[in-house]
């Protein structure tokens, strides 16, 4: 037997070849009774459209390639979810591929993307060289970046405001009386690390206090070395604000298994995002929540309007998120700030 055609489909269920197109086209019109009548052909013939003839027709493959650094953070397989299952509701296939930071690494790889055909690309913690920028655009595929910026303003992002999150902290800990401050910042090589150490670290000098940074990498082990050395000083800090929460489980780990001192009451941790552990009993940690659903709803949006408009212009997208207040913190002395 050769392959079945959608001609034969449209025979066999007694319909347009039209209707068995519309069928199987995600969001396209259909009556019930047509689609149930052209699914029943098709099962009975054994028929599969093929999407790449049709990408070749209409000149969109409905792929969007998603593309992260790594997943050990819980932040990025929960981003993850929901962008992929956003982008299926849409119609839409996913290709997941990971990536180190290293450019060439990720050149490599949004080429493949690109021999893929995809319509767009999102990157999740991913950095962007402006040549592999360019070489994207000339190729007319958008790109959005999650949860990342890049400098030049010539590609899409969307993060949460990370500059005020960093301020948020600052004034949190400040509040509750802290005056030996200390920050593990995520990996300075990112915009996001940056950002949230600029808004904490400012805001602290504009309060008189030195802080003391040190960068994390957004790994669990350097957070953990931090974390002694800072711990190891002659003025050792009484607050830590840790870039992520990944590192900062590692820093309140280190504290209380190690060093067994308490959280708050010797050491107080802060830390962002907010994944799902952090609400757990063992670490009930306070931290700037990153307002997931409406980042990823942002990115989809951004990103599919570029899908259909190659000539919209690129735009950077901050989201605002809360701090959330739980036992690794000490409350605030002052209760009636509600800047937090």
């Amino acid at each position: 037997m050769g392959v079945v055609t959608s001609l034969q489909v449209a025979e066999r269920a007694g319909v347009s070849q039209s209707a068995v197109s519309r069928v199987f086209t995600p969001g396209a019109s259909a009556s019930a009774k047509t689609v149930e009548k052209v699914k029943k052909a098709a099962a009975e013939l054994g028929y599969r459209p093929n999407m790449m003839a049709r990408a070749m027709i209409t000149g969109k493959s409905r792929i969007i390639g998603l593309v992260v650094a790594y997943l050990d953070n819980q932040f990025y397989p929960l981003a993850l979810e929901r962008l992929s299952n956003a982008l299926q509701a849409k119609g839409y296939h996913i290709l997941v591929f990971t990536a180190s930071n290293d450019n060439d690494h990720v050149a490599r790889v949004v080429e493949e993307l690109m021999d893929y055909q995809v319509d767009g690309i999102i990157t999740a913690s991913v950095g962007m060289s402006s040549e592999l920028t360019q070489r994207c655009e000339d190729a007319r595929i958008p790109i959005v970046m999650f949860n990342r910026g890049q400098d030049g303003g010539n590609v899409s992002s969307v993060t949460s405001a990370n500059l005020d999150g960093g301020r948020k902290v600052a004034e949190f800990l400040l509040a509750c009386g802290h005056q030996s401050i200390a920050h593990i910042s995520g990996w300075l090589g990112s915009s996001t690390g940056r950002d949230r150490k600029l808004g904490f670290t400012r805001t602290l000098t504009q309060a008189g206090i030195a802080s003391r940074v040190m960068d994390g990498m957004y790994d669990r082990e350097t957070a953990r070395a931090a974390t002694l050395d800072l711990m190891d000083r002659r003025t050792p800090p009484d607050a830590i604000f840790v870039g992520n929460d990944h590192m900062a489980f590692s820093v309140m780990d280190c504290l209380r298994t190690e060093m067994g001192l308490s959280v708050p009451n010797d050491v107080a941790v802060v830390g962002y995002d907010d994944v799902p552990m952090a609400a757990w009993g063992a670490y009930n940690l306070t931290t700037m929540r990153q307002p997931l659903n409406r980042m990823v709803d942002a990115t989809i949006d951004l990103l599919l309007s570029q899908v259909e408009d190659k000539t919209a212009p690129p735009r950077a997208i901050e989201i605002d998120g809360a701090l959330i207040q739980r036992s690794s913190t000490r409350k605030p002395k002052d209760t009636t700030n509600e800047g937090f």
